[in-house]
């Protein structure tokens, strides 16, 4: 990771805003926070440094498998190196300011806030651009912006929990691997699916009897042979009470991440500080047979 500070100048008195140790920590807030990071591929994510670079994929072979009779020849097959690009074309920023006295006087630790502020806002934003590629790119869409089943528990409603047994269904049509699957949805689907039956959170369904929330996760154990996953940072239908739910692999989509530069200048203007960063970012859907992206009213 390349990180610039800006010549001149090292940090406030107090030491809070040396560039390379606040982008360490704005990346690890980032890191825990962020649900895509957690349902990707992020191999490549130390192979990049800067806007444009390039990690070039191989894809995973074929393999042809034959059946075998004593004493006859075996053919061999020639493995393809084909290969993808994942390409770091997408970028934020952010800047900030701190007031030398505020920073002096004030009982705030500027740092921890700052740190936890930026990663959020860095991880929403990402979060919402690879969210969107996934959607898009999707091997499987059932239904559209202001068109798709309508769950609950009516008689010509679908139960949420029968929308998790059907994308199992279509995965395994697919022969997508089993581990590592994840069901990625808003607020609004699980609140229904907890409302449809408390068993969501009983040993008995995930198989594991705790249920700590991290990085989005809403459960620790699985349902359907899926990880659930909550975000806000589905793009928002044009059509009220119409939702998206996304459900995937992990090799689905790479994705790779860094904050590639954070310095410290002087304001001219006032006594205070800016802070600033750019964190680069790109993604690629590997495998969209590994992808289902469905469109649901939730009311």
């Amino acid at each position: 990771m390349a990180i610039t500070q800006a010549g001149g100048y090292n940090s406030l008195p107090s030491g809070n805003w040396l560039p390379v140790i606040y982008s360490q920590k704005v990346q690890k807030f980032f890191r825990t926070a962020s649900v895509v990071e957690d349902i990707t591929n992020t191999d490549y994510a130390g192979e990049i440094e800067n806007y444009g670079d390039t990690v070039n994929i191989v894809k995973e072979p074929t393999i042809t498998v034959a059946a075998y009779t004593r004493g006859g020849a075996i053919s061999t097959q020639n493995l393809a190196d084909d290969q993808l690009q994942l390409v770091v074309d997408q970028a934020n920023a952010f800047a900030f300011k701190v007031d030398d006295i505020e920073e002096r006087q004030s009982h705030v630790n500027w740092e921890a806030l700052a740190t936890s502020s930026g990663a959020y806002a860095l991880k929403d934003s990402y979060d919402e651009n690879v969210i969107a590629a996934m959607v898009s790119g999707a091997g499987t869409t059932t239904g559209s912006d202001g068109s798709g089943s309508d769950t609950g528990f009516g008689s010509s409603e679908v139960d949420p929990m029968d929308i998790l047994a059907n994308s199992a269904k279509i995965h395994h049509g697919n022969d997508v691997p089993t581990d590592n699957r994840w069901f990625l949805a808003s607020p609004e689907f699980y609140e229904q699916l907890g409302n449809a039956s408390s068993k969501l959170m009983d040993a008995s369904v995930t198989g594991d009897a705790s249920s700590p929330l991290r990085n989005g996760q809403v459960i620790n154990g699985q349902v359907n042979g899926f990880k659930l996953y909550m975000t806000n940072n589905f793009a928002a239908s044009s059509t009220s009470n119409y939702y998206k739910v996304l459900s995937g692999h992990m090799s689905s989509t790479a994705t790779a991440n860094a904050i590639a530069k954070t310095e410290v200048v002087r304001d001219q203007e006032s006594f205070a500080d800016i802070v600033r960063g750019l964190h680069v970012f790109g993604r690629k859907v590997l495998r969209s047979d590994a992808l289902q992206c469905r469109h649901l009213l939730i009311d």
